[in-house]
């Protein structure tokens, strides 16, 4: 099946999840029709959004804390493995979710899923 720009489905639900949020919003603006499309940009923003605002936290918080004098390296040290796991969770969710869509998949993720479903199937 066919959608925005005449590409396959199943291809631009993928290409929503390549770069977060900010693909997901383009994909669900220019996609008015085709729920497979929309249901995977509306989960890639949700998603993708969830974790940024978390990434962006934890970074903002190593900042501050490790501008500490004296101190500062520690909460630095403390803080390298959770914003490796946070970069490393989303780098990894955009490849599964990209292939999973690619291959025609309605992956729901637990909770953002079902929001982006109940949504779209308004």
């Amino acid at each position: 099946m066919k959608s925005i720009f005449g590409l396959d489905e199943k291809l631009v639900a993928a290409l929503s999840y390549v770069l977060g949020p900010l693909s997901g919003l383009f994909v669900l603006v220019a996609e008015r029709e085709n729920k497979y499309v929309r249901f995977h940009a509306l989960q890639s923003i949700l998603w993708f959004l969830f974790w940024w605002i978390l990434l962006w936290v934890v970074l903002l918080v190593s900042g501050f804390l490790g501008g500490f004098p004296l101190i500062g390296w520690a909460f630095r040290l403390l803080l390298s493995p959770v914003r490796f796991l946070l970069g490393a969770t989303i780098v990894l969710s955009k490849i599964f979710l990209f292939l999973r869509a690619f291959m025609g998949h309605e992956f729901k993720l637990p909770f953002v899923g079902d929001v982006a479903w109940s949504q779209v199937n308004k």
